[in-house]
């Protein structure tokens, strides 16, 4: 029987201890080459683009741009930004992050960093932030042809009473919290994994149209939620009451994908539903996208991210408070 991946090799490409190794002026080193990699590691003016800037450190220890006159450093107008720790500190912490094969606990990744509770939970949200960046406008059908289709419910959970004759039927919405949320998945048979949270699975049709191309033929379960996509679609269906898959028909990708998704939300975040549900999701699809790539090589990948991605639209502030306004997609 062939080895797991994840027990290979090729799987382990860098160690925490390899990231706890470097100086701070390696790490400096190691963030200027993923951030300014077009440049070759010299510095690049985040405020104006400039290439000149002085060799010699700010009392804030940050270079200052010869054209605008501006301090600015690597993780200027990044996700990073107006960052507490030492860079090897975020390093360690990415490569803590995707070295978890279904997530990470806050609590322990707290421990790991010794920072508060608070501290890592907007950490990680921020990564998961950079994750998300790389299904901005995916379109689904574009390489492979074949796709799947399915949603899970998550949240809202009510609470039987201790007494038997005080229970409610739970299934009648008037005994529902409203909570409930539901996590709607495009997932290419080899490709690439779509996710998306609406109020219900019918909502979710018209986010299906628009990032699933023409001529792509799509595999979807018995509910009926799914009829309309046969006007646009090939669609064929599979019966999880009669088969798990029948007559090249299934949609065991997405429930792959829902597989991890769930045992992260068991196993380490017990609550991920509400304003972060969507983060969460994108968190697993972009797992389930690189479950083949090294680890060292995902480290590097999420650092570019953070890097060229802005500031954090999800938490803002000194306090690092989570704004008003619903994540963005």
């Amino acid at each position: 029987m062939s080895q797991h991946f994840l027990l290979s090799r090729q799987a382990k490409t860098l160690t925490l201890g390899q990231v706890f190794q470097l100086s701070d002026a390696d790490a400096e080193a190691t963030f200027k080459r993923i951030r300014w990699t077009d440049t070759n590691g010299e510095p690049v003016c985040s405020h104006c683009g400039s290439l000149d800037a002085y060799d010699c450190r700010r009392p804030s220890g940050a270079p200052r741009c010869r054209g605008c006159g501006k301090d600015f450093s690597i993780t200027s107008g990044t996700l990073f930004a107006s960052r507490k720790m030492k860079l090897r500190g975020y390093l360690a912490a990415i490569a803590i992050f995707c070295n978890e094969v279904k997530g990470k606990s806050m609590l322990a990744l707290s421990r790991d960093l010794g920072l508060s509770y608070k501290a890592a939970f907007v950490l990680a949200h921020k990564l998961r932030e950079a994750m998300s960046e790389e299904m901005k406008g995916r379109q689904i059908g574009d390489d492979r042809p074949v796709a799947e289709v399915d949603g899970a419910a998550f949240g809202g959970y009510v609470k039987p009473a201790n007494l038997r004759e005080d229970r409610v039927d739970r299934r009648y919405r008037r005994n529902q919290s409203g909570k409930r949320r539901f996590v709607v998945v495009i997932r290419e048979r080899g490709g690439e994994t779509l996710p998306g949270v609406f109020k219900s699975e019918g909502h979710a049709l018209s986010w299906i149209k628009a990032r699933v191309v023409r001529g792509t033929v799509l595999h979807a379960d018995e509910a009926s939620v799914w009829n309309d996509l046969h006007a646009r679609y090939e669609v064929k269906r599979i019966n999880h009451d009669q088969a798990y898959s029948l007559d090249g028909a299934s949609t065991n990708w997405a429930e792959s994908y829902f597989s991890r998704l769930r045992r992260g939300e068991m196993g380490h975040h017990h609550h991920i539903s509400g304003p972060y549900l969507l983060r969460y999701a994108q968190e697993s699809a972009w797992r389930e996208d690189n479950r083949r790539a090294p680890n060292g090589e995902q480290v590097q990948r999420v650092a570019k991210l953070a890097l060229k991605r802005g500031k954090s639209v999800d938490f803002a502030g000194y306090w690092q408070r989570h704004q008003v306004r619903p994540l963005a997609p």
